[in-house]
C-alpha cells in the first residue's frame, strides 16, 4: 500500500455561509475547531480530501467532503449543527481490500470485496454486516442501498463491532479513489 503525505490536504473553513466572517485554514486533523471559530458553516476543500463530524473529537454524523466549494453545507447535506472537527482522507494508490462479515468479531458469512457494492443484499444475499476488516485502501460505509443514508469512514484496520456506531446497519460500500483529489 502506498499513501501518499499529508500535505496534499488542505481547507479553508468559514464562520459564516458564502465564504463569509472568520476563516481557519487546516492542513491536518483538528479534532476541535473552537478555538478557531465560533461556528462554521461553509467550507472549501482545496486539496484532499476531508471527513466532517459535527461534534469534536471526530464524533458524531460524518460527512465526506472532497475537492470543491461548499457555501452553505448545513442545507445540502441536511446537518443539524456546524462542522466540529474533521479528518484528512489520505490518498490511497494501489489496491482496495475489505472483508465484510455478518456477525460481529468477524463471524458468520465474511465475503472480500475490491470494489464498490451498491447493494450488500443483492450481490451477496447478505441482509447487512456487523464487522470488517479493511486490509487496503479508505472506504466509506452507508447505511443504505445506493451509497445514500447516513455514512461511516474506515481506514486500514480491524472494526470488530458496529454497534457502538450509533446502531447503523450498513448495506452499500464505496472506495475513496485518488480521482477524488
Amino acid at each position: 500500500m502506498t499513501t501518499s503525505g499529508m500535505s496534499m490536504c488542505r481547507a479553508v473553513f468559514y464562520e459564516d455561509r458564502n465564504f463569509q466572517g472568520r476563516s481557519y485554514e487546516c492542513t491536518s486533523d483538528c479534532a476541535d475547531m473552537s478555538p478557531y471559530l465560533s461556528r462554521c458553516h461553509s467550507c472549501r476543500v482545496e486539496s484532499g480530501c476531508f471527513m466532517m463530524y459535527d461534534r469534536p473529537n471526530f464524533m458524531g454524523n460524518q460527512y465526506f467532503f472532497k475537492r470543491g466549494e461548499y457555501a452553505d453545507y448545513m442545507s445540502m447535506f441536511g446537518m443539524s449543527d456546524c462542522i466540529r472537527s474533521c479528518r484528512m482522507i489520505p490518498m490511497h494508490r494501489g489496491p482496495f481490500r475489505m472483508r465484510i462479515y455478518e456477525r460481529e468479531n468477524f463471524m458468520g458469512q465474511m465475503y472480500e470485496m475490491m470494489d464498490d457494492c451498491d447493494n450488500i443484499m443483492d450481490r451477496y444475499r447478505m441482509s447487512h454486516c456487523n464487522s470488517c476488516h479493511v486490509m487496503d485502501g479508505h472506504w466509506l460505509m452507508y447505511e443504505q442501498p445506493n451509497y445514500r443514508g447516513r455514512m461511516h469512514y474506515f481506514r486500514p484496520g480491524e472494526y470488530r463491532s458496529f454497534s457502538n456506531m450509533g446502531g447503523m446497519r450498513f448495506m452499500s460500500m464505496r472506495r475513496i479513489m485518488d480521482s477524488y483529489y
